[in-house]
Formats: C-alpha cells, sequence, structure tokens
C-alpha cells in the first residue's frame, strides 16, 4: 500500500462509491492527491473518475496548505504549490537572461603572482565574482563532495527530517527555502547548512548517514579553507595592502558551509531557488552542478547566466570585502534559478569575519580624497541583521553607511 512521507498530514478515505463523492465535496480547500501528486482543485471530478473503476477505493489525500517541510521529499508536483508562485512583477523573466560570456577565469597556477593579483583585481572592481581553476583542491576531492551530496539528498525523507530546523542559529541543520520565518513566498530549494571550523568542534554534530559523510566533507573543507586564504592574500595585494592585513581584520575566521539541492520545478518561469541577494560574509567558495547551470549574476543591470567552468569553482566578494574595500570591490548581486527537466545541486563554502572583528576600512583607501563609505561595525551586528531581514530585501549593507 502507497505510504505518505512521515512529515506530510494525510486524511485516509475508505468509502463506499456512492458516498465518496459528498465527502470530498464538501472540503474547504483544494487537495493533493498522495497517490498521483495532483493538484485536485474540484477533486470531486477526479475522485468520480477514479470510483467508477471499483466499488471500493482508498484515497489518501493532504491538503495544498499541508506541503512537506523539505521538497526532497520524493513528492512529484505537476503544478507549483501556491506558496512559492512569485508575484509577476518578482518572477525570473527567463527568456531575457543572457550568457556571461566574459566571466573572468583565473589561473592560479600560471606562476606569475603579479599577472594574477592584477586579474583578481580587475575581477572584483568589475565583476565582484571570479572563477579559479588550478587552484590545488583535486578533481578528486570536488567529484566526492558532490556524490556524498546527492547520496545524502536522495536519503529516505524520514532519515533527513530527524536533521530538519528553522532556526538559523543552529549550527548544524536541514532546513528548505531560505528563512521560512520570515518569508511571505518560498524558494524552491533544500539545504544542508553546516558549521566547519573549527572541525574537531563541529563534525561530531554532522550527519552520520550516508557513512562517509564526515571524513568527505571534512577533507573538502580543510582544502576550500586553504584556497579561501590564498584568495584573501591576493585580494589584500590587489588593493595595495600588506599581504596579511585583510586576515588580520577577519580575525580566526568562522566557515560554514550550505550544500544547496534544487528538485526540478514544474514551472520554473514562477519562483526561484534563491532570490537576489549579496553574501553577508567575506569571500564565497562556490562549486557548481557541472551538467545543470543555476547561478546568475547582475552585472549593468542585466542578468546574466554563469555557465559552469569544467573544475573550476566561482568566487563571491561578500559584504565584508566591500566594506573593507570602501566600495572599491562589489559584492555582487546573484541567484539561483531552477530547471524544469534536472535537480541540481551546489556547495557553497562561506569564510566569515570572527564575531568580535571590527570591520573598518584602511583609512589608506581613502587617501584619493572620498570619504569611508561603511561606519564601524562588528560581524555579529552584521550578520544579526542580515538574518533579520528577507533575503532579497535591499543591500544589507546600505543600513551601515555613514
Amino acid at each position: 500500500m502507497f505510504q505518505a512521507p512521515n512529515n506530510v498530514e494525510t486524511r485516509e478515505l475508505i468509502f463506499e462509491r456512492s458516498s465518496v463523492q459528498s465527502d470530498v465535496a464538501s472540503a474547504q480547500q483544494p487537495f493533493i492527491c498522495s497517490v498521483c501528486s495532483l493538484k485536485l482543485p474540484k477533486p470531486q471530478s477526479e475522485v468520480a473518475l477514479l470510483t467508477a473503476l471499483s466499488p471500493f477505493i482508498l484515497i489518501i489525500l493532504a491538503p495544498d496548505s499541508m506541503e512537506p517541510k523539505v521538497l526532497s521529499s520524493g513528492i512529484r508536483y505537476s503544478s507549483l504549490p501556491s506558496s512559492y508562485v512569485r508575484p509577476e512583477s518578482e518572477r525570473p523573466k527567463l527568456s531575457e537572461v543572457s550568457d556571461c560570456e566574459n566571466v573572468p577565469v583565473i589561473d592560479l597556477g600560471c606562476g606569475d603572482r603579479s599577472l594574477i593579483i592584477k586579474q583578481i583585481g580587475d575581477a572584483c572592481r568589475d565583476y565582484g565574482f571570479f572563477q579559479v581553476i588550478n587552484h590545488g583542491i583535486s578533481k578528486e576531492s570536488m567529484e566526492k563532495i558532490l556524490e556524498v551530496a546527492h547520496e545524502f539528498f536522495n536519503l529516505p525523507v524520514e532519515e533527513k527530517m530527524k536533521l530538519y530546523s528553522d532556526d538559523p542559529s543552529k549550527t548544524m541543520r536541514l532546513s528548505t527555502s531560505f528563512n521560512v520565518k520570515k518569508e511571505t513566498v518560498h524558494n524552491w530549494r533544500d539545504y544542508l547548512r553546516l558549521h566547519c571550523y573549527p572541525l574537531d568542534k563541529y563534525v561530531p554534530e554532522w550527519p552520520s548517514i550516508p557513512p562517509s559523510f564526515k571524513d568527505t566533507v571534512s577533507n573538502y573543507c580543510k582544502e576550500v579553507r586553504q584556497l579561501g586564504f590564498r584568495l584573501q592574500e591576493a585580494i589584500s595585494e590587489s588593493l595595495g595592502l600588506n599581504i596579511d592585513s585583510l586576515k588580520n581584520v577577519l580575525g580566526e575566521q568562522g566557515q560554514h558551509m550550505a550544500v544547496n539541492f534544487y528538485p526540478a520545478c514544474p514551472e520554473p518561469e514562477l519562483t526561484y531557488g534563491l532570490p537576489a541577494h549579496t553574501d553577508p560574509n567575506a569571500i564565497t567558495i562556490l562549486l557548481q552542478d557541472s551538467q545543470v547551470a543555476g547561478l546568475q549574476v547582475l552585472k549593468d543591470g542585466k542578468w546574466l547566466a554563469v555557465k559552469p567552468h569544467p573544475d573550476a569553482f566561482v568566487i563571491n566578494i561578500g559584504d565584508q570585502l566591500q566594506a573593507l574595500s570602501n566600495g572599491k570591490y562589489k559584492s555582487v548581486w546573484h541567484r539561483a534559478v531552477v530547471n524544469a527537466d534536472k535537480a541540481r545541486l551546489s556547495v557553497a563554502s562561506f569564510l566569515c569575519p570572527c564575531d568580535s572583528a571590527v570591520i573598518s576600512a584602511p583609512k589608506t583607501l581613502a587617501s584619493d580624497g572620498s570619504p569611508i563609505i561603511y561606519r564601524n561595525f562588528t560581524y555579529a551586528e552584521y550578520y544579526k541583521k542580515f538574518w533579520s531581514r528577507n533575503l532579497d530585501q535591499d543591500h544589507c549593507l546600505e543600513l551601515f553607511k555613514n
């Protein structure tokens, strides 16, 4: 017999054909049939069709408002649930998006450090993001992290739901959308959020299934952290600062990870995986699904699709580096769109200032007569403000201007 997921409230109805229609007709809202996953705005007509097959039937119905907490529940949707549908003015307008043909791809293994620093500075100033190749992280490590992520999201929903929380303060949680307590419209995404530094503090609370999860992810985190530090050093030098200047300001940096799962979506033009936003941290290192594109960035008022480059990472400048560079480098607006035919995975690693770090642009970056744009603030203050808002509101840095 069909078994509905545990996190979906259901009604089991066993009726003779003559009585089924009157019961379902009395419902005050649409239903989704958990057997066929079809939305039934007028359920009595569907029931009439089904009951013609037998004098007795079992129907399992879930009200449309009782959507499962996670999208990776195995339920197939023939149409987009209403809580995910964006107002028409806020939809992604996918037909107007162009491919980003000139995305900077920087070869970190080229051997010419002065060239690398110049290319990174140009990319941070003109784009706010870039891709890196020959970055020192093995192809095997990149493949393993994506493989174990697929395994996790393919676990039975009952297993995954043991980790579910919508509390953003938790250091390990499975959740959905972005901030479900604040949102009026949800995003077509599930994600596993992990704190990753120090590893000996956080690894014990990570998922123990799949069995390879902890080892695979912890090894990946170590490599990504070192890549992040190398990039921060190059960014620091590109600003004319000492190699360790940014790292010294950021302090003992935290490290978080979001393993994002975007299921195939029945109506991708009506919703987002993540709406337009900037990242609140210092630097983001994103591993994209090599088969399914979804990242888009805003440049010169137009949305551009960033195609995955083989064996590359996408590097995003976060809000803290925009503030520390006195606005010279941009924390770029970006978003994730979804695909009608294929699910997509991405693994985002975030290097974050320590909570007590005071974010203050060096005076040398105002020596050309330009004022210091942002007041001094701690990262703890900024992060609290960021999570108190909807993701797609105005740039959070606007609240910290002088």
